[in-house]
């Protein structure tokens, strides 16, 4: 939501903007930690054709990288920040971020700390990214909050990139199959299916279902289409509500095999960030808060949050993680060294890191095993078809006065 403000700095001259935010106890706590005492604040309704517009509105993992590690260099060479803005903005090439560094300077001019004027795009600059960027400005150690910023921008999109490149693979060659199965039972069966019709006779049970499945297919191939699109939409409709993305996040994790690689996803997610926390200053309870939200799986999100009110109740994070089967006890043990040791943040960047090898092994195991299951289906689904329409025309070719 974006909100309107008006508002004095600690000199008590009035600023005007606005801030973006979940709700306006967000907004406020925004306003009230960048030093701005609220005069008004009200919400501005959004534009209904720019919320559905999905176009030209993405700043990729990479450009928000190099941004990072720019906008570092220029700081740490004690740039002023609202020069260093500009300077990136003649060498920006993506068009949203571009608009998005105008504004930004814009908030700046307008006496807006960093860290407040990217909080308004919370599509590009997390949760995460607004907190240690904060904390940078309070402990004048910016530079060194962007450089860690984009290193560990740089680990997530490494993994996130080698999971869904082992995953293309086997997802193009599925729908390849698709394509080609629907095109034959579009336009190549029913020629052949006519003839042995014609020629009457028992046919075996195999041919009798490709029969009329391509018989149904041939006249009602929208209503497939359709079938699917709706089951698609359905389903997506039903993951947004909180009981389905309960059910959804719970099958995600409980899935043989894949479950695992699910699992040790979201545990170095939950390391990683929370690692960048600490390692940037945040209050650890704030910094549970935020990384419960970008675990992104509301089963492990619910723990972290359930460890939050343990951790207000004098208990350690490990003695929160602890009973949690979705927490291993490798990872409540090592919390627990980290939190004895001071050295939370370091181990927990260990943490992540062997669970990022593991899910990379694991996801290169599962495509090494996609590839000779696929090749059997596609056996089998050509072994039907040679069964069920081949061989009774070869029948037919072989009786005799055929």
């Amino acid at each position: 939501m974006k909100f309107l403000y008006k508002a004095r700095n600690k000199e008590g001259q009035q600023k005007a903007g606005y801030v973006v935010a979940q709700d306006q106890t967000r907004a406020e706590q925004l306003l009230a930690e960048n030093g701005l005492s609220i005069v008004s604040l009200d919400v501005e309704e959004e534009n209904v054709l720019e919320k559905i517009n999905p176009f030209g509105k993405s700043v990729s993992n990479k450009d928000l990288v190099l941004f990072s590690r720019q906008l570092s260099t220029l700081v740490s060479a004690r740039v002023p920040i609202i020069q260093s803005m500009r300077i990136l903005q003649e060498q920006v090439s993506n068009k949203y971020l571009l608009s998005i560094l105008r504004d930004s300077i814009a908030s700046l001019e307008n006496g807006e700390s960093l860290s407040l004027a990217l909080s308004k795009h919370p599509e590009v600059f997390g949760t995460v990214y607004v907190s240690l960027v904060k904390s940078g400005e309070v402990s004048g150690s910016l530079d060194k909050s962007l450089m860690y910023l984009a290193d560990q921008l740089e680990k997530d999109y490494e993994l996130t990139s080698k999971v869904k490149g082992s995953m293309t693979y086997p997802i193009f060659i599925i729908c390849a199959l698709a394509l080609v199965a629907g095109l034959m039972f579009k336009f190549v069966l029913p020629n052949l299916t006519s003839v042995l019709i014609e020629q009457g006779g028992t046919l075996p049970p195999v041919t009798v279902a490709i029969i009329d499945f391509s018989t149904f297919f041939n006249a009602y191939w929208w209503l497939l289409i359709l079938g699917i699109a709706a089951i698609i939409l359905g389903t997506r409709y039903y993951i947004n509500t909180p009981s389905g993305r309960h059910y959804w996040d719970r099958m995600k994790i409980s899935l043989p095999i894949i479950g695992v690689i699910f699992r040790q996803i979201y545990l170095a997610r939950f390391a990683r960030n929370l690692s960048t926390l600490v390692v940037g200053g945040i209050p650890i309870m704030q910094a549970m808060t935020i990384v419960g939200d970008i675990v992104n799986n509301v089963i492990y999100k619910d723990i972290i949050l359930a460890a939050v009110t343990e951790i207000s109740n004098g208990k350690s994070i490990s003695e929160g993680l602890a009973g949690h089967p979705e927490f291993p006890g490798i990872v409540t043990q090592m919390v627990s060294v980290g939190e004895q040791t001071a050295q939370l943040d370091d181990i927990l960047a260990k943490l992540a890191t062997f669970y990022e090898k593991e899910v990379d092994a694991k996801v290169g195991t599962l495509t090494t095993l996609l590839e000779p299951m696929i090749m059997i289906l596609l056996g089998v689904g050509v072994g039907v078809l040679v069964a069920g329409i081949l061989l009774p025309i070869y029948n037919l070719a072989d009786t005799p006065g055929s």
